[in-house]
């Protein structure tokens, strides 16, 4: 645990000594007001929720947090600095899971920081704050399954670049596999459960339920395994890459 929790730090602390952290902050509370003043109609809607706020949350998910990530590893291999963490008395199960953990805290801070948004919709009306929590709940939770895929695909290469381009298309097949249009493909041909079984893949679908108020046992099932899976991988990879 010492182990992880110092990992952690070095990590965490690290986002605070660049402009990163400042940066993605900025961007996140900055797009998520846009997106739910404006794109998604606040005002004109006339009712006190965050629906239209958390409506949002996959697609800035789906370019932040590999853009977030793409450093995690690649930029340990880039600068050779993880010979370094090879040499020290930790595990890579313990590196990659406090690294991951840094990440994630890091994205909960600039979650928190859009709670403005959730003190103006109690101050326009009297909206279901129980639905609400539960919305951010989800959204840390589908962050972290973002997070994980893209510690996993940062382990592969020393391009933050192609890391990130790879991420975000892992993420898009995540996010895009409960489309009908994607259904209708699959279910001219494949057998019936195997499109039940891509559906059930999609992050909506289960991030959607969740932001409704619904915390089904099945939906946070959902986002531990996937975040446990990728981070299985991810040690997987970088014992590879240690073998090399």
């Amino acid at each position: 645990m010492n182990n992880i929790l110092s990992i952690f730090k070095r990590e965490f602390m690290g986002y605070f000594t660049t402009p990163i952290a400042y940066v993605f902050i900025v961007i996140f509370v900055f797009l998520n007001g846009i997106f739910a003043f404006y794109l998604g109609d606040f005002f004109n809607r006339g009712q006190a929720d965050m629906a239209a706020f958390f409506a949002f949350h996959p697609w800035l998910y789906l370019f932040l947090i590999p853009a977030l990530a793409m450093r995690l590893w690649a930029e340990e291999r880039r600068e050779a600095t993880i010979e370094l963490l090879f040499t020290l008395p930790i595990t890579m199960g313990q590196a990659v899971l406090g690294k991951f953990l840094a990440a994630w805290a890091f994205t909960g801070i600039a979650l928190v920081l859009t709670f403005p948004m959730w003190g103006t919709v109690n101050y326009l009306g009297d909206p279901d704050n129980g639905v609400i929590l539960a919305g951010y709940i989800g959204s840390l939770l589908m962050a972290g399954a973002f997070l994980a895929i893209g510690s996993c695909i940062s382990a592969l290469t020393r391009n933050q670049v192609i890391a990130f381009i790879i991420s975000a298309v892992v993420g898009l097949a995540f996010v895009l596999s409960g489309f009908p249009l994607v259904l209708d493909f699959f279910s001219g041909w494949a057998p019936e459960i195997l499109v039940q079984a891509i559906g059930s893949f999609s992050f909506l679908s289960h991030f959607d339920a969740i932001s409704k108020g619904v915390i089904d046992l099945r939906d946070m099932v959902y986002f531990t395994s996937l975040i446990a899976f990728w981070l299985f991988a991810n040690v997987v990879i970088i014992e590879f890459k240690k073998a090399e």
